[in-house]
């Protein structure tokens, strides 16, 4: 009987976000959660509550026995379907925070769908405190409920809309591209996927669609984008997972002029239909050399100053031995003023700021409070005894510090110093409330070097990745200087977060294996991973590029979220497990030898410890 009683016999007329006071008078038939149940004897209120809204309903249990005992049963999270008649409030009594407050729906019948159990956590939002983690993210499905979580994957939702609508206004194709691909280890490390047809012989998920994208131009598909799973098997961080998305990007016949405003006529159009209409157009641009002299790192938030000041030529007059030995091994000493900090900082907050430069890699932190003293700006500093009054004016007058302001110093290496010191300047634009939260500042970052050294075996890599096209002016020094290269890359940067990156691409076969042969792969470690790609540009490949946004990292910035998970429906624990499926999960022995996977004994003594 309890079964039949769920059945749904009736279509719903109206979700519960849409009746307005013109739709007072109309009956109508609704259906969702019970978010919230108010008894006052006589009269039930509930609110209910589906992916649209919250409408209220009003159940008079004075007068209609039958309504007033299913009313009784209903809890929080019943699923329920009522009939009733839309009536206008009263306009001392409209509930303004609700886009439904002029209404509420006076129940005729109601009818239970289903019950719920009492929930591991509400999702009500309430001043109690925030479940645990892990506890969200077991019962992620009650967590997608809560209207603050369904709204940041509606808003990822209507931007991807809002992306798509924007490139096919440009005449972007989607197309798919593969998911098991031919493993080509570079960079992050790859998930592997074993095939049964072939015994011994494996797949890898893409880290991106890289070179398909690049073989449809080839093909002549001019303009290509797609919205596309990636996957790499890295340690994780707050923003980062182990499968992410991308909207990928690809167009033929352009150069970085010319492509990088088209991604920001693209970018414009899909922020204004999604709602973002205070952004500047055309977007900054930044070199590389520029953000890490200004900013120490080349992602920079520039939604406040803090900007960092060389002082190494002054700082070499000084007689402060930290500073001075810095500098004789060819290290760099640079400063950040903080106006008005005086007063913001104790002795405490200096010490607790040394230790967190520390563990981002810097050797410590100097400071000085700038004081008048005898009509003139000095410092207040443990250090201070080791400049002269001269040298200080100097110092001063050079970073534009002003009685009141706070300077902070750090010496060492460049990039050491330059990261410890970014660290910091991030921690105080946050702690200073030095930026609206919900601004939004982009920012283009080009000219990155076309090379660096991997720290273990010193050999050139690519930053990029090795189909990065050089600088056209730096080509002629491939030869003899490859690491002063830079290469036709850019980054879109949003609020201190990369959002996209991309680069023109090499379209010419002989610079490319110049480039593999720079990277030290030989013609055969090239043909072997790549030879599909290298024999594609001996077929008229026209000059292209491209670009992947970050979709994961955009919506979360854009949502005002601080995680990445989010924004996205069901994400992975910093372990890379996912707590409500419980995987990744042991599979039966049959499965592995279908596979021809053999496990070690030390594996399986894990799995049994497990």
């Amino acid at each position: 009987m309890e079964i039949q009683k769920g059945l749904l016999k009736a279509a719903r007329t109206h979700n519960l976000g849409e009746l307005r006071r013109a739709n007072a008078g109309q009956d109508v038939i609704l259906m969702g959660w019970v978010h919230r149940r108010r008894d006052h004897g006589q009269v039930i209120f509930i609110d209910m509550r589906d992916r649209f809204g919250i409408t209220q309903i009003v159940l008079d249990t004075g007068t209609d026995a039958e309504l007033a005992q299913v009313g009784s049963k209903i809890r929080q999270e019943f699923v329920i379907m009522i009939q009733g008649t839309v009536v206008a409030r009263p306009d001392n009594m409209a509930n303004t925070d609700l886009p439904t407050g002029e209404v509420e729906i006076h129940v005729k019948s109601l009818q239970i769908l289903n019950e719920s159990e009492p929930l591991p956590f509400p999702v009500v939002e309430s001043d109690k405190g925030e479940a645990s983690d892990n506890l969200r993210l077991k019962y992620r499905y009650l967590d997608l409920r809560r209207p603050r979580h369904m709204d940041n994957i509606l808003k990822r939702i209507n931007f991807v809309k809002a992306m798509r609508r924007a490139l096919e206004d440009e005449n972007f194709l989607e197309i798919e591209t593969p998911y098991l691909y031919k493993s080509t280890p570079e960079g992050a490390r790859e998930y592997l996927v074993p095939s049964r047809v072939h015994p011994g012989h494996f797949y890898a998920l893409p880290q991106s669609p890289q070179l398909f994208k690049q073989v449809l131009m080839i093909s002549g598909f001019d303009r290509y984008y797609q919205v596309v799973r990636c996957f790499r098997d890295e340690d994780q961080r707050a923003d980062r997972q182990p499968e992410f998305t991308q909207v990928d990007i690809e167009v033929s016949y352009t150069n970085q002029s010319l492509f990088l405003p088209l991604m920001e006529k693209v970018l414009q159009n899909a922020l204004t239909s999604f709602g973002a209409k205070t952004i500047s157009w055309p977007l900054p641009r930044m070199t590389f050399a520029e953000a890490m002299e200004k900013y120490g790192n080349d992602k920079p938030d520039t939604r406040f100053g803090l900007e960092l000041h060389d002082l190494s030529e002054e700082i070499s007059a000084s007689s402060f031995k930290v500073f001075k030995e810095a500098l004789d091994l060819g290290g760099i000493v640079n400063a950040l003023v903080v106006p008005k900090g005086s007063e913001r900082f104790s002795r405490k907050d200096f010490d607790e700021l040394g230790e967190m430069v520390k563990k981002a890699g810097g050797r410590g932190l100097a400071w000085a409070k700038i004081v008048e003293e005898g009509g003139a700006a000095t410092w207040q500093s443990p250090i201070a005894k080791f400049f002269t009054p001269e040298l200080v004016a100097n110092i001063n007058k050079k970073i534009g510090a002003q009685v009141g302001d706070v300077v902070f110093f750090g010496a060492g290496s460049y990039a050491t110093t330059k990261a410890s010191l970014s660290e910091l300047r991030n921690h105080l634009g946050k702690r200073l409330k030095l930026y609206k939260p919900g601004s939004l500042n982009f920012l283009w970052i080009y000219d990155f070097p076309l090379f660096e050294r991997d720290d273990e075996s010193g050999r050139l890599i690519a930053r990029h990745h090795p189909f990065t096209m050089p600088h056209p002016d730096d080509l002629a020094i491939l030869e003899e200087s490859p690491e002063k290269a830079r290469a036709s890359a850019y980054d879109l940067v949003l609020n201190g977060y990369e959002v996209a990156g991309g680069s023109i691409r090499i379209h010419n076969q002989a610079l490319q294996q110049k480039i593999f042969s720079l990277v030290g792969l030989t013609e055969e470690e090239a043909r072997s991973k790549f030879g599909f790609l290298l024999d594609a540009l001996k077929f008229g490949a026209p000059p292209h590029g491209g670009i992947a946004f970050g979709l994961d990292r955009l919506a979360m910035v854009l949502s005002g979220c601080d995680a990445i998970r989010d924004v996205i429906a069901f994400p992975k624990t910093q372990k890379a497990t996912c707590l409500m499926t419980d995987s990744p999960a042991v599979v039966p022995p049959q499965a592995l030898m279908d596979l021809h996977i053999k496990l070690r004994a030390t594996d399986i003594k894990d799995i049994i410890h497990e």
